[in-house]
């Protein structure tokens, strides 16, 4: 199946529909609203199913050279796509180091959302994935954060005597990685057995969820765009569209080397080009509160995030298929 295929056939699936129909209510301001307790507990459940399946495949291949393999790639990918984000940022706009700086953490980090839906996409192509990758989703959380924190204090000097070890106890203890981390541990204990006894409620039920999900991803991201979009200058809006592209390029190449399967380098390639809006936004207003959300937290939620789930996800299953030979 070409690019263009698996474009028209991601922007007609229902996770996307149900997206776009979020937001274009939220930019036509209509009343529809889903409760904030409602749309954490899908999070919690979407977290937990993606991270018990995980688990339960690691079980069954257990951990070898290329899990450890791609985990170092992980990590490396998610520390140095911030520094370059940063770059970018500082040479294209007029954003103060410090915003600078908090939205580089964005794009160094992970969607976990968009990988949710990444591996749907995969699934519906007929292509199976390395367990492990749930893994890898959650240890590349981190380490943008500490680079993006790393180039604001190089910017606010009165700040680098300041401990980093509440901010880290906070990031690693964040309610979704919790989530995540543990249905993964679980998963992996438990495996197969474990798969059979839960599967009713982790199974079936999961693409109705994440499409109502996604309709609420869809309102919060038009009212970000009507709200804070015109503080997104050209240039940064550009960012938005073009950073994915390059974080995209960079996790292609270290998938050369990782050999993993054309599902496993869909995924992969993803997780670099997505861009957080729970945990990083989290740990910035702690950390960074002199950053505007209005800035990074719009960009990455109502520029990238639609970008990644409509034109990104086929292009990176196209790419992975180039990259690993599929």
């Amino acid at each position: 199946m070409g690019m263009l295929d698996l474009a028209a056939a991601n922007l007609l699936s229902p996770m996307v529909l149900f997206f776009a129909l979020g937001f274009l209510a939220a930019i036509a301001r209509s009343d529809l609203t889903i409760p904030e307790q409602i749309a954490k507990g899908m999070a919690l459940y979407l977290m937990l199913s993606i991270g018990f399946k995980g688990g339960v495949e690691v079980h069954k291949s257990g951990v070898d050279a290329k899990m450890l393999g791609a985990a170092a790639a992980g990590i490396v990918l998610s520390a140095l796509i911030p520094l370059i984000g940063y770059a970018l940022l500082r040479a294209t706009s007029r954003l103060s180091a410090i915003d600078a700086a908090a939205v580089s953490a964005h794009y160094g980090s992970i969607s976990i959302v968009t990988f949710v839906a990444a591996t749907e996409t995969v699934r519906i192509a007929g292509l199976s994935f390395e367990g492990y990758l749930i893994a890898i989703a959650a240890i590349m959380e981190t380490p943008a954060i500490l680079t993006a924190l790393l180039l604001a204090r190089r910017a606010m000097p009165e700040r680098k005597g300041e401990p980093l070890g509440a901010l880290l106890h906070e990031i690693g203890f964040n309610g979704s990685i919790v989530m995540l981390v543990g249905s993964f541990i679980i998963g992996a204990i438990t495996g197969p057995e474990g798969m059979k006894m839960i599967s009713p409620f982790i199974i079936d039920p999961f693409r109705g969820v994440l499409c109502l999900f996604l309709l609420d991803m869809g309102l919060v991201a038009g009212r970000g765009l009507r709200e804070g979009g015109r503080l997104l200058s050209p240039g940064v809006v550009l960012f938005g569209l073009y950073m994915p592209l390059i974080s995209a390029s960079l996790a292609a190449i270290s998938c050369l080397l990782l050999g993993l399967s054309s599902g496993g380098t869909a995924l992969m390639i993803t997780l670099a080009a997505s861009a957080s809006y729970i945990a990083v936004p989290a740990a910035m207003r702690l950390a960074l509160p002199e950053a505007r959300p209005a800035i990074y937290l719009t960009l990455s939620l109502a520029v990238t995030f639609p970008f990644n789930l409509t034109l990104g996800l086929p292009l990176y299953l196209w790419l992975a298929s180039k990259v690993s030979g599929g």
